[in-house]
């Protein structure tokens, strides 16, 4: 935890406030140690302590640093409170107000302290979002390659978060990252890219100790899922699919038809190829980063798709025209509903092919990444292995 501070200190991301704790925090920031002393011996000794700011005990003669420095109480039992562990002994009250001010601060967003050393304020949202998209895509960015829809799909995310991107990332909080979606317009297929894009910047800030907690984890999107309803694909038209794989635009449908998986998980796709699986999701908690075994039947499909993590090859607006376009070709644009077929009519596809060829239900809903609600058993304790997968989701029949 913090002990000293160097002797000159320069805190300059924001301009302090007229309170009088604050003033002394600054104070305490922006001068060395020996006028410190001078101007902190003007306030009254030992001044009560704001709530929720910590406290400051003499431990009594005797000591070297005979001063206790406790966070807030947080724990309370029937004889009273809880004493904290110390965040450190110091010689002097003063040296105590400055660990727990440098603290506030800290807690705050607004300054980054790292063993004992002032660092630097936070970084803003649009400064850690550079760095992340630049890690993120270090390989297409060095090799000078063309733009993939993961890139398309991470920079409209990004844009469409404009609310933040000047906000240092350590104050940013939930009710911040749920507002942006909250005052969004766009289709849930967008606000679900937004989301992903907020899950993937936490998991950098935190690996790099920008932040310590993951606002992202709680987010939800407030408008209905337009993509939730909709039928599968009969026999005869997987059929008439399967009579047209050399297509592209079939040879997605046919891959999404036989893994489940929704249209914006494939801008972001792991797939390994030599261990037969894909890995990705963007929507549940028990959706995201779930592994679905690579049918035998599109294996080759999907081989000859693969680039990196972009096996969509366009966006997901542009693969959405292309298909409407080739089920029209086909004479196969709508639903038995008389509705037009839509991505997610594949996912739909697969849960029937999956309940038509008896494969166990909980894998299935594993694989589909659908939560198992209050059945704890299989929620937590169900593990399964790839190869087990493999089992089950072989058991699903091509028309041939």
């Amino acid at each position: 935890m913090i002990q000293k501070f160097s002797q000159n200190i320069l805190y300059h991301s924001e301009q302090p406030t007229a309170s009088g704790t604050d003033v002394l925090c600054w104070l305490l920031f922006l001068y060395p140690k020996s006028e410190r002393m001078v101007h902190m011996a003007r306030r009254k000794k030992h001044q009560k302590l704001p709530n929720g700011f910590g406290s400051i005990k003499y431990l009594g003669k005797g000591r070297y640093k005979p001063y206790g420095v406790y966070p807030p109480v947080t724990e309370y039992t029937s004889k009273g409170p809880v004493t904290p562990k110390a965040l450190a002994y110091v010689e002097t009250w003063d040296e105590g107000y400055e660990i727990l001010a440098a603290r506030k601060l800290e807690n705050e967003g607004k300054i980054k302290i790292q063993n004992g050393v002032y660092i630097d304020r936070t970084p803003t949202f649009k400064e850690v979002y550079e760095d992340f998209y630049k890690e993120k895509y270090r390989n297409e960015l060095r090799e000078g390659k063309k733009k993939t829809s993961s890139m398309y799909s991470t920079q409209a995310a990004f844009k469409n978060s404009s609310a933040i991107h000047d906000i240092q990332f350590g104050q940013i909080k939930y009710k911040d990252l749920q507002d942006i979606l909250n005052n969004c317009e766009l289709k849930h297929s967008s606000q679900e890219l937004i989301v992903s894009l907020m899950h993937q910047m936490y998991e950098y800030a935190i690996k790099y100790d920008i932040v310590d907690k993951d606002y992202s984890s709680a987010l939800f999107i407030p408008v209905l899922d337009d993509d939730e309803r909709g039928m599968p694909f009969t026999d005869e038209e997987l059929k008439i699919l399967w009579n047209n794989k050399d297509n592209p635009t079939v040879q997605m449908l046919l891959i999404m038809c036989y893994s489940g998986f929704r249209i914006a998980a494939f801008n972001d796709m792991e797939v390994n190829l030599p261990k037969k699986y894909f890995k990705g999701g963007v929507k549940t908690q028990a959706g995201k980063d779930r592994i679905v075994p690579i049918h035998s039947a599109i294996y080759n499909m999907v081989q000859s798709r693969c680039n990196g993590k972009d096996l969509l090859g366009c966006t997901t607006a542009t693969f959405r025209n292309n298909m409407y376009n080739t089920l029209t070709a086909l004479k196969i644009p709508t639903a038995v509903t008389g509705e037009k077929h839509t991505p997610h009519d594949c996912r739909h596809t697969f849960s029937y092919l999956c309940e038509r060829y008896k494969v166990n239900d909980n894998d299935r809903k594993r694989m589909l990444g659908h939560s198992f609600g209050n059945d704890v058993t299989n929620g937590v304790y169900g593990h399964r292995t790839t190869e087990e997968l493999r089992t089950e989701i072989e058991k699903i029949k091509t028309p041939f």
